[in-house]
């Protein structure tokens, strides 16, 4: 980005998300985790210079930490998109309380208080409460699977 350009606005970044996929979604996300990693990493790295006196390097370290804050921002935004559609979020790093890393109150975003026995799994189907999304052990993988092989005399087989 050219030093000259403006970062999009925090308001344009929501008005884009609705036309995007679900795995757009969460690509971007990884995407902004991967360059706030790579931030903080040039961070430390810097550090000691920026310590020692260096004003280049205390610029650099405090024009990093605004650009992971649009960053996180943006990543709160991706959540309430994807928790707006019924869709549970992946985490990726989170702190002890199941934030995302600069995250204030988005507790009721994407199902965190859900009331019911049930809460939307993966592409909407119905996941158990008390699981977490993402995987199955062995027992449940089969059931699930025979579940979708059987036939239905009726109708035929389902695939």
């Amino acid at each position: 980005m050219s030093s000259n350009a403006p970062p999009i606005t925090p308001a344009r970044f929501a008005a884009a998300l609705p036309d995007l996929p679900l795995s757009s979604l969460h690509a971007k996300a990884a995407e902004l985790r991967n360059s706030i990693a790579h931030l903080e990493a040039s961070n430390d790295q810097l550090r000691p210079f920026a310590d020692e006196g260096d004003p280049d390097c205390a610029d650099a370290i405090h024009e990093n930490e605004e650009v992971m804050k649009r960053m996180r921002d943006r990543i709160v935004l991706l959540k309430a998109e994807v928790g707006g559609r019924g869709f549970l979020w992946d985490n990726g790093p989170t702190d002890v309380n199941g934030k995302e890393p600069g995250e204030e109150n988005l507790d009721m975003v994407n199902g965190d208080a859900t009331s019911g026995a049930e809460s939307h799994g993966v592409n909407g189907r119905p996941e158990r409460a008390g699981r977490g999304g993402g995987s199955l052990d062995d027992e449940e993988l089969a059931r699930r699977l025979r579940e979708r092989m059987e036939v239905d005399e009726e109708e035929g087989l389902h695939l």
